[in-house]
C-alpha cells in the first residue's frame, strides 16, 4: 500500500541503526511519492544525509538523554512539524519529546530499545517509555519483546515491525588487502614444515556504549594472546565508551583495534574470519543481519530478538559471559569445517527476512491506517 501524504520522521542522536532505519524510510517514502521531512540533531544529517533522497530536513536538537533542552526541543520539533498527516518518532527520547508536543497528526513511535539502564534513570526511563506507550496512536515494536512490554505500559495498539538493514553494497577492496590493513598475512612455517597459518581477523560493528558490552569481548580477547597464532580483534564505532574501553584494553593487554567510525564495513567483513556481538540487549541487531549476508560466521549473545533473528545460522551464548565467548569462538577458530557450514547457513537466513521494500511498504500501510481513523474520528 503506497501513501502519498506528509510525514514528518523525528530521531534523536544517533549514529548507528536508528539513524540507518530512518534514512532507509525516507528513501522509500520519497520514492513512493510521499513529502518527508526528517526532524533530528544536525549531526544526524551530516551523519546519514536524509536531504540526499528527497527528504526536507529541520534540525532540533534531541540528545539521548534528558536535559534541561527538552523545552526548546518540543518547541522546535512543534515549529518543524508543520502541517504534515503523521508524526512517526523513532526511539523513546524522540517519541518522549513528539509526545510532549502533543501534535495534532497522528503520532506513531517505533521502539528500537530496551529499557535497561537502573536506578533514579531507569526508573526516569520507564515513567516515560509510559508516557510514550500511551501518547502513540500505533506502537511499532522491532522486537517481540519491545511489544509486548509497551502493552504493559498501556499501548493501545503495539505491532512487531522488524527494522531491516540496508544492504551492504559490494567490497571494494579483496580481502588481502583488507587483512594488510591490519598487518595479518602468512604466519611461521610451523614446525616438520607445515603450511603457515593466517592469523584470524575477528571483527565487531557498533556504537560504543555500554550496552554493547564490548568490555565482554575486550576480555575474553584477551585470553586469546595464547593461541597460535593468536587473532586480531578490531571494533568499528564511536560513542561513549571509548575511553573506558581504550583503558580496559591496555590494561588487558588485549590484541584489541578500536577502528573509530568506518564506512567500508563491506571491506571489514570480506576480510574477516568471525563476527561477535557481546550485548546485553538487541532488537534486530544490525551488525548481526549484516554479518550473516556476507556469510561471516557470527558468535552472538541470545538477548532480545537475536535468537528469533537469526535461528541456527549463528552460535548464541549467554549475556554477560565471558568464558562462553571465549569458549565459542576458541571452537570456531579450530574448525574450519563448523565456519564453513556457519558461513553457508548465514546467507540461507538472511533470504528469510523482510527486505528495506517490505519494510517502508508496512510503514505505509500504517500511515494509510491512523490517516484513514483520524478521518473518520478526529481527536
Amino acid at each position: 500500500m503506497s501513501f502519498d501524504g506528509a510525514v514528518a520522521l523525528v530521531l534523536a542522536s544517533s549514529t548507528g541503526g536508528v539513524g540507518q532505519h530512518v534514512a532507509s524510510l525516507a528513501r522509500g517514502l520519497v520514492a513512493g511519492g510521499a513529502t518527508v521531512t526528517v526532524c533530528g540533531p544536525a549531526a544526524t544529517d551530516e551523519r546519514f544525509r536524509f536531504t540526499e533522497s528527497g527528504a526536507r530536513f529541520e534540525a532540533v536538537e534531541i540528545p539521548p538523554n534528558p536535559r534541561l533542552t527538552d523545552a526548546r526541543a518540543v518547541g522546535d520539533l512543534r515549529r518543524a512539524i508543520g502541517t504534515v498527516d503523521v508524526v512517526h518518532a523513532h526511539g523513546l527520547r524522540a517519541g518522549f519529546v513528539a509526545a510532549l508536543v502533543r501534535p495534532r497528526p497522528p503520532l506513531v513511535v517505533t521502539w528500537h530499545n530496551a529499557v535497561i539502564a537502573k536506578g533514579l534513570r531507569g526508573t526516569a526511563s520507564r515513567l516515560a517509555a509510559r508516557a510514550v506507550a500511551r501518547a502513540a496512536r500505533i506502537t511499532l515494536g522491532a522486537s517481540d519483546d519491545l511489544v509486548e512490554t509497551a502493552r504493559e505500559l498501556g499501548a493501545r495498539d503495539a505491532r512487531l515491525s522488524p527494522v531491516a538493514a540496508p544492504v551492504l553494497p559490494p567490497p571494494r577492496r579483496s580481502r588481502a588487502a583488507v587483512r594488510a590493513e591490519f598487518a595479518i598475512g602468512p604466519g611461521p612455517t610451523r614446525a616438520g614444515g607445515a603450511a603457515p597459518s593466517e592469523r584470524p581477523l575477528i571483527l565487531s560493528v557498533g556504537r560504543l556504549h555500554p550496552q554493547k558490552r564490548y568490555d565482554v569481548l575486550v576480555d575474553a580477547a584477551a585470553r586469546w594472546r595464547e593461541l597460535d597464532p593468536a587473532p586480531v580483534v578490531v571494533i568499528a564505532g564511536t560513542g561513549p565508551a571509548y575511553m573506558p574501553l581504550a583503558a580496559r584494553i591496555s590494561e588487558m593487554r588485549a590484541p584489541v583495534t578500536l577502528l573509530g567510525h568506518r564506512n567500508d564495513v563491506s571491506d571489514l567483513l570480506a576480510g574477516a574470519d568471525l563476527a561477535v556481538v557481546t550485548s546485553d540487549w538487541e532488537a534486530r541487531q544490525l551488525f548481526a543481519q549484516e554479518a550473516l549476508r556476507a556469510g561471516v560466521p557470527l558468535v552472538t549473545t541470545a538477548v532480545g530478538g537475536v535468537p528469533g533473528l537469526v535461528g541456527d545460522a549463528a552460535r548464541l551464548v549467554p549475556p554477560d559471559d565471558v568464558d562462553a565467548v571465549d569458549t565459542a569462538v576458541r571452537e570456531l577458530l579450530a574448525d574450519p569445517d563448523l565456519r564453513a557450514e556457519y558461513a553457508r547457513r548465514g546467507p540461507e537466513r538472511a533470504d528469510t527476512w523482510p527486505d528495506e521494500a517490505d519494510t517502508v511498504e508496512a510503514v505505509q500501510a500504517v500511515y494509510a491506517e491512523v490517516v484513514a481513523a483520524e478521518r473518520a474520528h478526529p481527536s
